[in-house]
Parts: structure tokens; C-alpha cells; sequence
């Protein structure tokens, strides 16, 4: 066996930067340290935008062609690594590759829900100036209040969501480095597996 360069540089600091600003975003956001939340999540639309692109323009195995598989190949896959019997895969294996997808995606919608209710705050990018009557102005509170709580209400599931998408992650990595006999958190650091 020998070692070979898989993951680059991109996909490395891309993948540990998210574990990091996911980590403050979300413990930010239980202590309510506003701007440290938003600005980890300012990033994290930064980091994940690139990674959507590098899936199309990067290396070999940071490209989606690499590792979303169609659903009979994904499925087949599951079946035989509940027989322990998977076929290996140099980059991401089909379960992986679309658990990259569900994770880019779902924090796509958990920073968009956030962008919304800070901009109901009047904060961010999505605020907009409103000039609100006198006579209006309970109205306009009252109808605030609600949009906050619903974008409140939805940026917390999907925040929740995706940290359960995180454990499912962390939970298959240890499963596939011990069918396969290799150490998939080190390869995430050095971008190097046995071929």
C-alpha cells in the first residue's frame, strides 16, 4: 500500500474551519454573544459558498462528479457496510459524499434563517430601513415580535438539525475508519490515504 494526496489544501482548511466557527456559532448563539455568532456565521456562508464552487472547479476528489453517487449505488453501499463487507473509496464513499451535501446545504439554511432574524433586528445584510406612523406603530411591534419568534423558532431546528447531521458525520467517519482500517481524521489533516 501507499499513500496518496486525496483531500487538497482547500478542502482541509475549509472542512476544519467549519468545525471550528460551527462550534462558536452555535455556543454563541446559546450564551447570546451576538457579535461573535454573527460574524461565525458570516464566515461560514463565506467558507461554504467556496465549497460549493470548489465541487465544480477544484481538485479531483473536492469535485461533486467524485463522490455524489445516484441512489442505487448509495444504497448498495449502506448494504454492504452493514454487512462489513463496503467497498472502498479513495475520496468520500456515497454515504459520505452525501452527508457533504446534506452539511453544506443545511448550514446554507441555518445561516439564511439567522440573516433573517437578525434583520428583524434591523441588523445585516437583509435589514431594510422602515419608516413606521405613530398610530402604527403597535401594529408594526406586534407583527415584529412574531416574525422574530418564527425566524427565532426556525433558525434553532435547523441549528439543532445540523448538529445532529454533525454527530451522524463524526459518527460514520468512526465507523468507516474501523471497516476499512484506516484513520479518516488524520487523512482530513494530511489529505493523505492508503491507495
Amino acid at each position: 500500500m501507499r499513500e496518496v494526496k486525496v483531500w487538497d489544501i482547500a478542502v482541509r482548511v475549509g472542512h476544519w474551519s467549519l468545525v471550528v466557527l460551527f462550534a462558536v456559532a452555535y455556543l454563541s448563539g446559546e450564551i447570546e454573544v451576538e457579535t461573535l455568532h454573527a460574524w461565525a456565521g458570516y464566515a461560514i456562508i463565506g467558507i461554504v459558498l467556496f465549497r460549493v464552487l470548489w465541487g465544480f472547479v477544484g481538485t479531483r476528489h473536492a469535485r461533486f462528479t467524485d463522490f455524489v453517487f445516484g441512489w442505487q449505488t448509495t444504497l448498495a453501499y449502506a448494504r454492504s457496510l452493514v454487512m462489513l463487507r463496503p467497498r472502498h473509496y479513495l475520496g468520500h464513499n456515497p454515504l459520505g459524499g452525501w452527508m457533504v451535501v446534506a452539511l453544506l446545504a443545511t448550514l446554507l439554511l441555518v445561516c439564511w434563517s439567522g440573516l433573517e432574524l437578525y434583520a428583524v433586528e434591523g441588523k445585516g445584510p437583509l435589514a431594510q430601513e422602515t419608516v413606521t406612523l405613530v398610530p402604527q406603530a403597535q401594529a408594526h411591534d406586534d407583527g415584529k415580535r412574531s416574525h422574530e419568534s418564527l425566524w427565532k423558532d426556525v433558525h434553532e431546528v435547523l441549528a439543532n438539525f445540523c448538529l445532529l447531521l454533525v454527530f451522524l458525520h463524526v459518527g460514520g467517519v468512526l465507523v468507516s475508519s474501523l471497516v476499512h482500517r484506516e484513520n479518516l481524521v488524520r487523512a482530513m489533516i494530511t489529505g493523505k490515504k492508503q491507495a
